[in-house]
């Protein structure tokens, strides 16, 4: 990892914004999961994380960031790879990425002669990374920077189009992560299934899709606002429903 502590300066076009699906976002993925857990699940995540909520710890991988011995982590939070093609097919990036990243924080979170500082570092990490795989802009291309690139005014104020979607559109709806979460963890059994089917590959797939309709709703110098929101929101709230149910399963897979 001490070869990465540069990362920021070598791998200029993966700097992105400073935040990734904010706060709101993590948290209202981070509690809708805890409704769905297992009794096992719950068990294992009351010691690994010291009895707080999944919404508590959903930030910390942000959180981190500010500390330069964990540059090495960076590369996790997202993917780019050519819209219309498929992560399997890429040239994968030598430092990693979210699918990598998740794979990683798996294994070491499964393995019980692991410390529990390190199951519970990576488990919290986990916990961040699926969030983030359902924000769009994290599986994108690397031409823009994941739409970093792409200025653009939210309110009047100066944006870009990766910021709109980690930040402006949630927070300008104005509801707090639990009246979110609260109102998007509502479907039946049946349906909560439907949306857990599938892996990592097939929900980065899906994201990838949908950042490419993304990619068509803005160029530099638009001007974004309510209209936008009317449009996105949907599509914006559909994704958090599908990273807390989505988390849920990935964590009782892994405590079963």
């Amino acid at each position: 990892m001490k070869n990465l502590a540069f990362l920021f300066l070598l791998v200029p076009t993966l700097i992105f914004s400073n935040t990734f699906w904010g706060k709101t976002g993590h948290r209202v993925t981070g509690h809708i999961a805890q409704n769905h857990l297992t009794g096992k699940a719950k068990r294992a995540l009351k010691d690994l994380l010291d009895g707080h909520s999944l919404a508590y710890v959903s930030t910390f991988a942000d959180e981190i960031k500010a500390d330069r011995k964990y540059s090495g982590y960076f590369a996790w939070h997202f993917v780019n790879y050519p819209l219309g093609t498929r992560y399997e097919d890429s040239e994968k990036s030598k430092y990693g990425d979210i699918i990598t990243g998740i794979e990683e924080c798996i294994r070491m979170v499964k393995n019980k002669e692991n410390s529990k500082k390190t199951r519970s570092f990576h488990l919290k990490m986990l916990v961040h990374l699926i969030g983030d795989l359902h924000q769009p802009m994290h599986a994108s291309r690397a031409e823009d920077k994941g739409g970093n690139s792409i200025q653009v005014q939210w309110f009047g104020e100066g944006s870009n189009l990766h910021r709109v979607w980690d930040k402006n559109l949630i927070e300008s709806y104005g509801m707090t992560y639990t009246e979110l979460a609260t109102e998007l963890d509502h479907l039946s059994r049946k349906e909560r299934k439907k949306i857990q089917e599938g892996t990592i590959y097939d929900w980065v797939e899906e994201s990838h899709e949908i950042c490419a309709d993304i990619y068509d709703s803005a160029k530099t110098g638009d001007k974004l606002g309510y209209q936008y929101g009317y449009q996105y929101n949907e599509v914006l709230f559909q994704q958090l429903q599908r990273g807390g149910f989505r988390l849920a399963k990935v964590l009782n897979d892994l405590f079963d």
